[in-house]
């Protein structure tokens, strides 16, 4: 039912930092109507060609310059994913993605008022790293 707002397409790519590819990050629209704190979202889970990148790995931010790791956005309350925007995710693994095709799955789940379970979206996609 969510599925079509998670894993924008043409968003994966790699990511550089003084020089070095340090990992890569995707984009997801939230599920829900409206916005939510960080501290709403239940969990994230990324998946590289059918391998689960470890929780630790993984920052979300929603304006690319305050990244937040699952565990702290537990308590972020000050900064707001709006209906509309897009949430980056971005996985750090040295290298990044390797050049050439891969499967990536993306499944997000967020907690919301009025609805006792979270709502979660599943997308999966076959990207192209230059």
């Amino acid at each position: 039912m969510f599925d079509n707002n998670v894993f924008k397409d043409g968003t994966c790519r790699n990511v550089s930092e003084n020089g070095a590819v340090t990992g890569f990050q995707l984009e997801t629209n939230i599920t829900y109507y409206r916005g939510i704190p960080l501290s709403m979202v239940e969990y994230i889970r990324v998946a590289v060609d059918g391998v689960e990148v470890p929780t630790e790995e993984i920052r979300i931010s929603v304006d690319e310059c305050d990244w937040f790791t699952l565990k702290e956005a537990e308590t972020v309350t000050s900064y707001k994913w709006e209906y509309g925007e897009p949430l980056y995710i971005r996985v750090l693994r040295e290298g990044g993605l390797s050049s050439g095709k891969h499967r990536v799955k993306l499944t997000v789940a967020t907690r919301t008022a009025y609805i006792p379970v979270p709502l979660e979206g599943i997308k999966e996609r076959e990207v192209v790293i230059a």
